[in-house]
């Protein structure tokens, strides 16, 4: 064994340029994993101490007892509690001091006039609490609000609205209300929560414009005395508070923020970054494995050498093996060095691009650590495990051999096997997405789907690339062929350098392929279901933005050129013991602004207990009109309702739908989402927008648009998605250029005789570097059209997979010029890839190449 080792490490340093590029692919895969490992755990413990750091202060939390939550909502809604109830915490024994905390939706106007936030993470607004231990917020610059008008906004805010000490502007609650900023204040030490907003107001404020009516507040932060612990606090608070409120620590308080902030946006971001992590170690194992089954079939006489002298298989394989191992530990070793540097280069880059990255150390965790290394370790060995079986068969006559050269074919088994597992996931792929609709089965279709894929890929390489490169003997001549032959030489090491780009390529058009659906979905959902000529809406998504003001749609309704203006609210309750959401609107404007499909029942009459629903929705509780639904409101009000319609769309509209009568007992801060506006006969969508528009700037100008205009916006995040998975995608497709120019460069290595004798019988320098350079395209337009055509067919299947696990009817849209334009990409990439090789193919010496064995 020790020989074989001395000879691996010999081997090693004399060709240590043939592992450059598997030593690449291991280290940006590791490195990248272990950014996003490394990231995730600092993030984490950041939000941890931040969080602990401004709710320091808070030994007791006061609030409803129970919350509702709706399908898709990780946090409940709460009902109120009574701020008189702060006077009674005040006479338990150990309280040292209790304040209404007051929290609610408010978006500030930014210097420019356009509002701040609102593009995922919350926008807050609440009472200044005076008390500087309950208040989670530091008073920074400035002072705290002592009149009505006056608000103290986090720096953060500030910075982003160019907003400073003294300035007024529009504080959406959703009712415009000026504002004048008289403090900046700062969370656990930074200029705020990440991306969230938080305008503080005084007491009388928030009760007026964050609240149902004054004397409601969403908790009570308690502090405790001196000597009381946390725990004992809450077990004397327990007795004396009614029945529906609880108390917890500040401690389980905190805790709970860190968790909603982990799966609310850590957990999905970590994760996100982690699937591609797992795209680019895919790719690079078939770049690792291609320069292993090369390299081995380059020294099939040397290992027949070995065998002759005596070696066993074992003591073959176990050399390869070595090498392998140590370019995965040194590789991987580098890449944990690099994902180090990677969140060290976040941490920095973060507050640059507006997001505050909460500050402190980088936490490097042994899990961080150990996971990337093992996880290179293991892919760089299981790479390299066949061909170093394969070295190990070696024969020893084969030393009385040439060289060899990788001139391996498609087998039959192969092609059988392949056409199985083709057949077998389009059978398993139907089943999931037409017959019976499972995520699944459909997901087992689509891994099934890329191992036929990889399996069938030197079956298929052969006919490909003669299809492919087909024009290249007219255009190119004779360097067009040769290079068409190159690519022909050996079909499994063509395939198997192309699937790595057609992996890359195929999550690329995969997720092109979904985003133009979705698109096409809104686009869909808005010309069905959207009847009117404009919409009102503010431009936000998840939890942010304010919302509209209910008084809207009112106010548009008394224009002259508006026939109908109807504005959909939104309410939370549970029915029948199930939290759902709620459309709270005019039902008969509803009705005549939106296509609902075809109405049992009678909207007209719903009044403040009756209720309607969607048809899959009412089948799904087993309700039909006349039944009576028991509905729970956040108020812990319990109410009997009647189903007096049931409709056919929901969409738009939403799934249960309530009048504001009805709501007005229950409601708490009131919004509206959207509200659609239908035109009278004769008026222009020109001029009755414009109408619109001057109606719409006395509450908050939000944005006015047509029903095209309002389906694109909607779609806008989805192009936001799309450009941050093709950046990272980047680093998967950079992979598959390095197996690409690896796998050229060994090629060349092993040709150095051939491409001698043809630069001695006239081939010029030019054309030696156009012939490998056009063989390197031709390997990318192979991956690069199996990769197009498998994430077409995925994107199907996410499509239709999605279509059937959901309500709403998904549209499935394939965008040419999008799909064209990764296609030039792959081809330009191949390109790339062989400028490297052709020039280095370019300066062989003419005799000394014709010399070489």
């Amino acid at each position: 064994m020790n020989a074989s080792v001395r000879l691996s490490m010999t081997s090693l340093r004399a060709h240590k340029r043939r592992f450059a590029g598997t030593f690449l692919a291991v280290f940006l895969g590791v490195a990248f994993l272990a950014g996003t490992l490394v990231m995730g755990d600092t993030l984490r413990a950041g939000f941890d101490t931040m969080f602990g750091n401004a709710t320091s202060g808070t030994d007791a939390v006061v609030r409803s007892a129970e919350a509702i939550t709706t399908p898709g909502e990780s946090e409940g809604v709460r009902e109120p509690v009574d701020t008189d109830l702060v006077k009674t915490v005040e006479q338990v024994p150990g309280v040292a001091a209790a304040a209404p905390d007051i929290q609610g939706a408010g978006q500030l106007i930014g210097a420019d006039g356009k509002p701040i936030g609102g593009q995922g993470p919350p926008t807050l607004a609440g009472n200044w609490i005076d008390d500087p231990e309950l208040n989670p917020y530091r008073l920074a610059e400035g002072r705290a609000p002592e009149k009505s008008g006056e608000v103290v906004v986090n720096r953060g805010t500030a910075d982003r609205g160019d907003l400073k000490l003294g300035d007024t502007t529009i504080l959406r609650t959703p009712d415009p209300v000026e504002v004048t900023i008289v403090g900046l204040a700062t969370f656990g030490g930074e200029d705020g929560m990440a991306q969230v907003t938080f305008t503080g107001m005084t007491l009388s404020d928030a009760e007026k414009y964050l609240t149902a009516g004054p004397g409601e507040a969403s908790s009570i932060q308690v502090r405790a005395g001196p000597g009381v612990g946390q725990q004992e606090l809450v077990d004397r608070l327990t007795p004396v508070l009614p029945r529906g409120v609880e108390a917890i620590t500040g401690q389980e308080s905190t805790e709970e923020n860190t968790d909603m902030i982990s799966s609310q946006f850590l957990d999905i971001f970590t994760t996100f970054l982690l699937v591609f992590s797992g795209v680019a170690l895919l790719v690079a194992t078939f770049s690792i494995h291609n320069t292993f089954a090369i390299v081995v079939a380059q020294r099939t006489r040397e290992n027949a050498l070995l065998r002759a002298l005596g070696a066993s298989r074992r003591q073959v394989t176990a050399s390869t093996l070595t090498e392998a191992s140590v370019v995965a530990v040194t590789a991987s070793a580098a890449g944990l060095a690099g994902g180090i540097g990677i969140a060290a280069g976040l941490q920095a880059l973060f507050p640059a691009i507006g997001f505050p990255f909460p500050e402190g150390d980088l936490v490097i965790g042994v899990l961080s650590m150990v996971l990337p290394l093992a996880v290179g370790i293991v892919v760089c060995l299981g790479s390299a495990l066949l061909p170093a079986v394969r070295a190990g068969r070696t024969a020893p006559l084969a030393a009385l051999r040439e060289t060899a050269v990788d001139q391996s074919g498609a087998s039959r088994v192969r092609a059988v096997i392949g056409g199985g597992l083709a057949a077998l996931a389009v059978a398993v792929t139907l089943t999931g997405v037409l017959v019976s609709p499972s995520i699944w089965l459909a997901g087992a279709g689509s891994v099934t789907a890329l191992a036929a894929f990889v399996v069938l890929g030197p079956v298929a390489s052969t006919t490909a690339v003669r299809v492919i490169g087909g024009p290249l003997d007219r255009l190119r001549g004779v360097t067009g062929s040769l290079a068409r032959r190159n690519a022909l030489r050996s079909p499994r090491r063509t395939a198997a350098t192309a699937s790595a780009l057609m992996i890359g390529v195929s999550v690329v058009s995969l997720f092109t392929v979904f985003g133009a659906s979705l698109k096409a979905t809104m686009d869909q959902t808005v010309s069905r279901s959207f009847a009117g000529d404009v919409a009102v809406s503010t431009p936000s998504f998840g939890a942010g933005g304010s919302g509209l003001s209910p008084r809207l749609a009112g106010a548009v309704q008394q224009l002259p050129e508006v026939d109908t203006a109807v504005g959909l609210g939104r309410g939370v309750a549970e029915v029948d013991g199930k939290g759902r959401a709620l459309t709270v609107t005019d039902p008969l404007a509803l009705q005549r602004t939106f296509d609902l499909g075809t109405v049992r029942g009678s909207l007209s009459d719903l009044g403040t207990d009756g209720i309607a629903i969607t048809g899959k929705e009412a089948e799904k509780q087993g309700l039909t009109t006349g039944d009576k639904a028991r509905l729970t409101f956040t108020d812990g009000a319990k109410d009997t309702f009647t189903v007096r319609a049931v409709y056919g769309q929901s969409e738009l509209a939403g799934d249960y739908v309530i009048t504001r009568a009805a709501w007005a007992p229950h409601r708490t801060q009131d919004s509206d989402t959207l509200v659609a506006v239908s035109f009278k006969d004769g008026v222009s969508t020109g001029a009755g927008k414009a109408a619109v528009e001057k109606v719409a700037a006395r509450y908050g100008d939000p944005e006015v648009q047509t029903r095209d205009e309002y389906a694109q916006s909607s779609a806008g995040g989805i192009d936001m998605m799309l450009t941050l998975v093709y950046a990272l995608l980047a680093l998967a497709v950079l992979i598959a250029l390095l197996g690409i120019a690896n796998t050229l460069t060994l090629a060349i290595h092993e040709r150095t005789r051939e491409l001698g004798l043809l630069r001695a019988v006239g081939q010029t320098r030019s054309q030696l570097r156009a012939m490998v350079r056009w063989e390197s395209v031709l390997v990318a337009a192979f991956g690069t059209v199996g990769g197009l055509a498998l994430g077409a067919f995925l994107g199907w299947v996410l499509v239709k997979a999605s279509d059937g696990a959901s309500d709403s009817a998904f549209a499935f849209a394939m965008p040419p010029l999008q799909l064209a334009v990764v296609a030039l990409v792959g081809l330009a990439a191949g390109a790339l890839a062989g400028l490297r090789p052709a020039r280095r193919a370019a300066r062989l010496d003419v005799l000394r190449a014709i010399a070489t064995e």
